[in-house]
């Protein structure tokens, strides 16, 4: 390359300094038998100052080629990513192909909304039977507007499907919080009186994980519901579940039983869910919360939800039809933290889980969960796709979404009432950070605090009613 390049620069001279014109004639005297003149040797100084020139348009035309030969070479590395991406979007619309030429998938898509409405009027219908209020009145009301619509876009062959599926998700919602929401909850005047939070406070905790600031991603906080006084080991206490292996397993769960000791990082106790990070019940995410005596956790490398009994030291398994997992919906925004698909949450209500579906368009999908049997009794679908926020929580039944500001600060942007199936994407609460990344946000009812897990530190927040 240096050969080439000198070569260059000796022709580029050349032809520089011979571009003025044809040689110079120079006159002389002719004494005895010789010939003398008189030369200016300025002529031929060397050009330092061209030289630099040119060699400043060699650099420049390397590096240009440098940038290109990068950018061939990342398109080239980039190419088979692209490839793989429209061939398995062209495999999933493939089997739909068919019904699109024959003009079927609209009437498909209008069978599919009948019997989502079939399957509403029964459950409004129960519930009515069971527990008749106004709203549950509304409600059949209401559905019954919606059953006409379809029924008239059967008749005219007319379909408004956006409308009707967007009004047949409300209702849905409605008929949840209906069957779900405790009447005595609905009606309690005491710390959920007030429904939205107001603010959110400075830090009132700011530590470092106890297994230092390498441990970027994993999750802490406070045991989310008193255990009974007569229980072995009763007693709420803190925990921090650091995850390894990329960022991605972890299988202890590290507990302390004062706030003197956490802060001290002293006298813990290491609980093992797993006897690896790499077993079938190891924890995978950040979504990891304890609720009573139990630690719930995304299983490993599963789609399947696990709950891991401290007293007991026995794991169940629950599996939710269609939920995304494995990076196919983590929280992100700003950059995805991977690895969030599924996010385990605790309010004065009980134990959710926060995640998302194909069904559901990869929007936000939230389940109330029974937390002794282990299982869904209800379920809403938002409309706040997941992709679009860096985390989600609960608190007095409301579910709330953050985004990114800036390096130090989130917003909680978005609430979404169980009670009421409605939403709010009108909030503006500051939340103070010291990265950038967050890679778990719960609220604790007892103290009703929001504990974040920050790139390594370990912070806590008061709410504000």
């Amino acid at each position: 390359m240096g050969t080439l390049t000198l070569t260059m620069l000796l022709l580029l001279l050349l032809l520089t300094s011979t571009s003025n014109g044809d040689a110079q004639r120079i006159p002389g005297l002719k004494k005895d038998d010789s010939c003398s003149c008189q030369v200016n040797s300025s002529v031929w100084v060397f050009p330092a100052m061209k030289f630099e020139g040119v060699l400043q348009l060699v650099q420049d035309c390397g590096d240009s080629l440098q940038n290109l030969q990068a950018q061939v070479k990342l398109s080239n590395e980039r190419l088979p990513e692209i490839q793989a991406t429209i061939e398995n979007v062209t495999a999933r619309l493939e089997p739909y192909q068919y019904l699109n030429d024959q003009g079927l998938y609209t009437a498909l898509h209008l069978r599919q909304l009948a019997k989502g409405l079939r399957e509403l009027e029964e459950d409004i219908s129960s519930i009515h039977q069971d527990k008749p209020s106004d709203q549950t009145q509304k409600l059949t009301q209401e559905i019954g507007k919606v059953r006409k619509e379809v029924d008239k876009m059967h008749l005219s062959n007319t379909f408004n499907m956006k409308t009707v599926k967007e009004k047949l998700r409300s209702l849905k919602n409605g008929v949840e919080s209906c069957r779900t929401i405790p009447e005595e909850f609905i009606s309690k005047q005491g710390v959920c009186s007030q429904r939205i939070m107001s603010n959110i406070s400075t830090p009132v905790i700011t530590k470092i994980s106890p297994y230092g600031k390498s441990y970027t991603s994993g999750s802490w906080g406070r045991q989310a519901k008193q255990v009974m006084e007569d229980q072995e080991g009763s007693g709420v206490f803190y925990w921090v579940q650091p995850l390894v292996s990329s960022h991605r397993l972890g299988n202890i769960v590290r507990r302390y039983r004062s706030y003197d000791d956490f802060m001290a990082s002293k006298n813990h106790e290491d609980v093992s869910v797993a006897p690896s990070y790499s077993h079938a019940n190891a924890i995978q995410g950040s979504g990891t919360v304890v609720y009573g005596e139990a630690v719930f956790y995304n299983c490993y490398f599963s789609p399947e939800l696990c709950r891991y009994d401290l007293q007991t030291k026995v794991t169940t398994r629950l599996n939710i039809p269609d939920i995304g997992t494995n990076n196919k919906f983590p929280y992100c925004y700003y950059n995805c933290k991977d690895w969030t698909d599924t996010d385990f949450a605790a309010d004065e209500t009980g134990l959710w889980v926060i995640y998302s579906t194909l069904g559901n368009h990869g929007n936000l999908v939230l389940s109330r969960l029974d937390s002794e049997a282990f299982n869904v009794t209800h379920t809403w679908t938002t409309r706040l796709f997941k992709k679009s926020v860096t985390n989600a929580f609960m608190v007095c039944g409301i579910l709330y979404a953050t985004r990114y500001i800036d390096q130090f600060h989130e917003e909680v942007f978005y609430a979404f009432d169980t009670a009421t199936g409605k939403d709010d994407n009108t909030l503006a609460l500051p939340l103070e950070k010291i990265e950038n990344g967050v890679a778990s946000l719960s609220y604790n009812p007892i103290d009703r605090q929001l504990y974040m897990y920050n790139d390594g530190y370990l912070l806590s927040y008061q709410a504000i009613f």
